[in-house]
Formats: C-alpha cells, sequence, structure tokens
C-alpha cells in the first residue's frame, strides 16, 4: 500500500511540475534573439515596454493579464515575447539599455506600459533588422476587474487578423 502512495505522490509531483513548464512564458530582452526565434517560427514579436520596478501600470498588466492562463496559451502559440524594460531603481548593462531606449525611439513610445506587435526581417545591405509594425496596445481601459485578460487578447488578436 506504501508503495502505490509513494508511487501516486511521485505521478503527482512530476504532473505538477510538467505543467508548470508548459505554462512558463520565455521573455527575451535581446533584441536579435527574439527576432532569430520570431524569423524561425514565423511568430510576430510581441514587445512589452516597461518599466518593471516603477510603473504601477506595468505591474497591474503583468499580474492581470501576463500570468493569467488564457494570455501565457496564447503567447506560447501566437508570439515571441521581448520585454524592454526601463527601470529606476537598477542599471541595465549599457548594450541592453542602448537597445531598449532605440527600440523606444523607433516606436515613438511616449507611456508606459505599451506594448508594440512587429515582425522583423535581415537587412543584409545594412546589417540591422527592418522592421513591420503591425499595431500596439497598453493596458485594457474599462475592462471589467478580473476580464482584463480577455479584452487585452481580444485587441492583440484583432490586430495579428486572429479569431
Amino acid at each position: 500500500m506504501q508503495k502505490k502512495v509513494k508511487i501516486l505522490f511521485l505521478l503527482m509531483v512530476l504532473n505538477t511540475i510538467v505543467f508548470a513548464q508548459q505554462n512558463k512564458l520565455v521573455w527575451y530582452t535581446s533584441l536579435t534573439e527574439a527576432s532569430q526565434v520570431s524569423i524561425k517560427t514565423h511568430k510576430p514579436i510581441f514587445a512589452f515596454f516597461t518599466g518593471s520596478d516603477w510603473c504601477g501600470w506595468c505591474i497591474k498588466l503583468n499580474n492581470n493579464v501576463f500570468s493569467k492562463d488564457a494570455f501565457i496559451t496564447w503567447a506560447q502559440k501566437n508570439v515571441v515575447l521581448l520585454e524592454l524594460d526601463f527601470p529606476r531603481r537598477k542599471q541595465l548593462p549599457p548594450d541592453l539599455a542602448k537597445q531598449n531606449n532605440d527600440l523606444q525611439q523607433t516606436f515613438q513610445v511616449q507611456g508606459f506600459p505599451t506594448v508594440w506587435l512587429f515582425n522583423t526581417e535581415p537587412d543584409t545591405k545594412a546589417n540591422t533588422l527592418k522592421i513591420s509594425a503591425l499595431g500596439s496596445l497598453g493596458y485594457p481601459p474599462g475592462a471589467e476587474p478580473g476580464k482584463e485578460e480577455i479584452k487585452f487578447l481580444s485587441t492583440a488578436n484583432s490586430i495579428l487578423g486572429l479569431k
């Protein structure tokens, strides 16, 4: 009997670990890496401009949308996630800060949180990436509490032409 209980317990633990890994999101911080994955998988980049350690709406977007199962499933299926952080209490490496600032300028991001969906392709002549913007969104205004991810995903699907 004890053997069966131990085996059952082990199976439950393994199931929990597998489930947790399936629900884990991969957020890239390097545009180059995200672009490589995007091109390989034919998924657009989902760039999240955030002030992770000071922006209340960014934290709220993380808690009310990005941590929800519906978003996790949607993101794993449809996009490559890129976090572009603008923290105040920690200092980013200079190359990462430059990349984030350059992208903020490229997309003319004025406030946080802002999400831009876009595709990239290599520009071999200029040895850079060519960016094709698809659209942007932010915290879902007027969303019913507890339903923010539904409104957010509806807008994101609309930008991507998904149902």
